[in-house]
């Protein structure tokens, strides 16, 4: 019973995000596909961590100095992994489903998809791991690791679209992997050296809930910024419609006026 419970407390922080982010597209994606992107991200977490044992086995003669081992550990062993396994995953679902992907939003529901099923396996490790402490772990991912993974996916997915629907420039393109490695690191490199210097962790907490709070303000932004832009191209379109069926109702009207002045000189 207590499994049940701690599998459900691991599971629900990533459940609750997807639903935020799902209600927030204007035309919501199919449930099946955002479920078979979340069950995606948790398909490449097993992969993911080999390569991170391989880079971390690869580098651990850096790791062992204390502040720059944490930032390689950060950066190297875990964000960009982790971001560049979450991205071909993204990239594959869309290649595969690429008539579902015709709005802004899209990109970011799926990215969030990936990644907060990566997150929620993680999540379910960790918790299980702590079992003594699941309840503290679970509280502390659920407010910090797990919304960190959503706030990641929503800047590739931000950046992914951008490129998708147009933006080809080189700098939109490398911004798809690099801005959310980039968040990625800097989040983990707080938090591994609040770890290595305890005596100022709680400045260093303090940091990391500030960068948190900026990050997701950052990304509600560009959410924003997206479904105004679906929304916007959903009125035009909705008006074009409009033009174009009154367009087709005029001509009817015109070839059943001439057809009925046809037949009453005939």
């Amino acid at each position: 019973m207590n499994e049940l419970i701690i599998l459900a407390c691991a599971l629900l922080p990533a459940l609750l995000l997807m639903l935020f982010i799902y209600y927030k597209d204007i035309n919501p994606e199919p449930p099946y596909l955002v479920l078979k992107g979340f069950l995606l991200g948790m398909g490449i977490a097993l992969p993911i961590s080999l390569v991170e044992i391989l880079v971390e086995t690869l580098l651990s003669p850096f790791l062992i100095i204390p502040l720059i081992g944490a930032v390689i550990t950060a950066f190297c062993v875990a964000a960009i992994p982790e971001e560049t396994g979450k991205y071909l995953a993204l990239k594959w679902l869309v290649k595969k489903y690429p008539h579902e992907m015709d709005e802004r939003m899209d990109g970011i529901v799926y990215a969030v998809s990936v990644s907060l099923g990566f997150a929620a396996l993680e999540n379910v490790t960790y918790l299980f791991q702590n079992a003594d402490a699941w309840v503290q772990v679970g509280i502390a991912r659920a407010l910090l690791a797990v919304p960190g993974h959503y706030a990641f996916a929503v800047l590739m997915g931000y950046f992914f679209s951008l490129y998708y629907f147009g933006d080809r420039s080189k700098a939109t393109r490398t911004n798809i992997i690099l801005v959310p490695v980039v968040a990625h690191g800097i989040y983990d490199t707080l938090c591994f050296v609040s770890e290595i210097l305890p005596a100022i962790g709680g400045i260093i907490t303090m940091m990391l809930i500030y960068f948190c709070y900026r990050m997701h303000q950052f990304a509600l932004s560009k959410i924003r910024e997206h479904a105004n832009w679906d929304a916007q191209n959903q009125q035009t379109y909705d008006e074009q419609d409009t033009q174009y069926s009154q367009n087709d109702d005029e001509w009817a009207h015109g070839a059943e006026a001439l057809r009925n002045m046809i037949e009453n000189k005939s």
